[in-house]
């Protein structure tokens, strides 16, 4: 039971900027503290875009003003860990481009002008379709969207072998069948309260970030934990403007 109790808070200490703290003598590479990290994952998507809808409940009077503090308080939780490998896949696939090794440009701390210009670029996007999807109290969707991108994440570790010796830890310990479980436990939840939207919002989140992983490996010969990153917020943005499309 400890160990699932560490594999919660090894999630929330990684995936979000909460407080959590640890002993030292916690041993956060045991195979199941991992695998409670990883299947926790979705979990966290529904806590953060959860703090997120109550931040904006309570700003509502503000109207516009307080969608965007929501929306940027969204991305805030998260460390924007997420969106900093957007910039780096960017930087990469340039490099690729120009005759660079993209594996170095990629774990390289600095950020070229590519990289700032698209980080830039996708920030002011999801921000804008976010905060338009809190202001049309659209919020079983945003939870939903949360959850299905992360589950994503996890069909991707699942999927490729990486060039990334932690994503490569967490694929050995990520097996098929608690991976089916939880993608069958959060359907009939998802189902339950949003129906055959949730079940399109699925396949599309899914397909998106097959999608974007591929065309990433196939530009720049390998997958690591930015390529993950990149998928995520790809498919969120997508799914926001799915969701904007189907339910205005």
């Amino acid at each position: 039971m400890n160990k699932i109790y560490l594999g919660i808070k090894f999630a929330l200490s990684y995936f979000t900027i909460l407080p959590i703290r640890f002993d030292a003598k916690d041993d956060l590479s045991h195979p199941r503290v991992l695998k409670t990290m990883l299947l926790s994952l979705p979990s966290v998507g529904v806590l953060l875009s959860g703090l997120s809808i109550a931040l904006f409940m309570g700003l509502e009077s503000l109207g516009w003003l307080g969608a965007l503090i929501a929306a940027v308080a969204y991305m805030v939780l998260y460390g924007f860990i997420h969106t900093e490998a957007v910039i780096d896949v960017a930087d990469a696939l340039y490099a690729a481009h120009s005759g660079k090794d993209p594996y170095a440009i990629i774990k390289d701390p600095t950020v070229g002008a590519m990289g700032v210009l698209y980080g830039v670029s996708f920030t002011l996007l999801k921000i804008a379709a976010l905060s338009t999807l809190l202001m049309h109290h659209l919020f079983l969707p945003f939870v939903a969207i949360a959850l299905i991108s992360r589950l994503g994440l996890l069909v991707l570790i699942r999927t490729y072998d990486f060039r990334s010796s932690f994503v490569s830890q967490l694929r050995v310990n990520l097996r098929l069948f608690p991976l089916i479980l939880m993608i069958a436990i959060c359907g009939v939840l998802g189902f339950y309260l949003l129906s055959w939207l949730f079940l399109a919002l699925f396949i599309v989140g899914i397909f998106t970030a097959l999608l974007l992983s591929s065309l990433a490996k196939k530009s720049l010969g390998f997958i690591n934990g930015d390529v993950l990153g990149m998928s995520l917020e790809g498919s969120e943005l997508i799914l926001i403007i799915t969701v904007l499309l189907t339910c205005r």
